[in-house]
């Protein structure tokens, strides 16, 4: 049997659609080789995960020196020196006065680690979370997530999580339209709270900028209104940077995109480590050190091999301005997709921060979202050597987030690839 084959017949993948029909045997940079020899631009980047590019030679040099040195004692239980010089490099970077960190493996356990660090801080049950949002496939991240379709089948979910209207401008769920709006879905939350919970609200949860849900970017002036609703209840910002962080926006964190927006919790997780499995939940000092024993604990969070690979992953990022550079270049692939815009109607709207960039294809005045179109483009764009995503709430969202290190005459070509792609439906 060949890879395909094997999949069929061992893997289990009945929770997708499908597996693209792309065996991948090698990566470099922004593009990937399949074991036929074709060569591929990466504009997924493993779901945003390898931002810094498949293999990177720094990283990889420095997961290896670590891995002749310890690959596991767990970081819970003895003191490894790789895992405090990492938590030690994130209170640096992460904005404001986050601090503390706790490692895990996965995103969704990052999560896990913040919804119970949030409760234990507060002394409060409750959670709000946006509609059309994704913080993970575990019970727990499932029961925050805003959207049925990630959901089916798996309840019930836990009680007290409630979800508000995103900030989705291009549908906006009042029927309003920005500025004029002046961010009603930000002060509206004051609403939320009275009529949908018991006003015993842990933390509000939100990604920066929506992934899965679509790349919704909230407004400049979102926080800021929504900041004094939270302070009025006592309510803790938890950022999600799982998937916008580690300079996928232009910035190190997206929320830096928001001056003045100071979270209390944030997690963060694909592209910390450029491909190796790392997590982190990092809170402010009074915050984290809520826990009590007990409380807490994973196995392999802080392995030492992983946190080795995302401190020379942060340095590269630094030596290389890779988030300036991504601002860069996501300000022209951006204004390259609106040109497009002009002309191609099934694009209804392209939006994005650097290189998190999202093209929204609908039919018809009523933008009805044109989801079997999207799919036939990503298949159109692989048979071109380009490999996108999809998502939004409605699968008709073209997903380009690829590695950082891409570069302009590659995104150039991307969009030359998409324009006939959406000629030839």
């Amino acid at each position: 049997m060949n890879t395909i084959e094997k999949y069929k017949q061992y893997v289990n993948t009945a929770f997708v659609k499908a597996v693209e029909p792309v065996v991948v045997v090698q990566g470099k940079g922004a593009k990937i080789h399949d074991e036929d020899g074709k060569v591929y631009t990466d504009l997924f980047a493993g779901i945003s995960v390898v931002n810094a590019g498949h293999c990177n030679p720094e990283i990889l040099a420095a997961a290896k020196a670590q891995m002749d040195r310890l690959v596991h004692c767990c970081s819970y239980i003895y003191h490894v020196p790789v895992v405090a010089d990492l938590a030690e490099k994130l209170a640096q970077i992460t904005p404001g006065r986050l601090q503390k960190s706790f490692f895990g493996s996965a995103g969704a356990e990052a999560n896990e680690a913040a919804m119970r660090l949030a409760k234990q801080f507060t002394k409060k049950q409750e959670f709000i979370s946006l509609q059309g949002s994704f913080h993970g496939r575990s019970w727990g991240t499932l029961s925050i997530t805003g959207n049925c379709g990630r959901k089916r089948g798996g309840g019930p979910y836990a009680t007290g999580c409630t979800f508000h209207p995103a900030p989705y401008c291009y549908r906006c769920p009042y029927q309003m339209a920005y500025p004029a709006c002046d961010l009603y879905c930000a002060k509206d939350l004051e609403r939320t709270i009275q009529f949908n919970t018991s006003d015993n609200v842990a933390a509000f949860i939100i990604e920066p900028v929506m992934g899965e849900g679509g790349i919704i970017v909230p407004p400049p002036e979102y926080f800021h209104e929504l900041q004094p609703v939270l302070d009025r209840h006592g309510i803790l910002l938890f950022t999600d940077e799982v998937q916008s962080g580690f300079g996928r926006t232009g910035h190190f964190f997206a929320i830096e995109h928001y001056p003045g927006t100071e979270p209390d919790i944030m997690t963060m997780a694909k592209g910390i480590a450029d491909g190796f499995p790392l997590s982190c939940m990092i809170a402010r000092s009074e915050i984290a050190d809520s826990f009590r024993p007990g409380d807490h604990l994973s196995t392999f969070g802080g392995n030492p091999v992983s946190c080795a690979a995302s401190l020379a992953n942060i340095a590269y990022f630094e030596r290389e301005k890779l988030p300036e550079k991504t601002l860069e270049k996501g300000a022209a692939l951006i204004g390259e997709l609106k040109e497009l815009q002009k002309v191609q109607p099934l694009m209804g709207d392209v939006r994005g921060l650097g290189l998190m960039v999202g093209v929204e294809l609908v039919t018809g005045q009523a933008k009805a979202p044109a989801t079997e179109q999207a799919n036939a483009v990503r298949g159109l764009m692989r048979q071109k050597g380009f490999l996108i995503g999809v998502g939004g709430t409605w699968g008709n969202v073209l997903r380009l987030q690829p590695p950082l290190v891409i570069s302009a005459e590659e995104l150039s070509a991307s969009v030359r690839a998409l324009d006939e792609s959406l000629r030839a439906l």
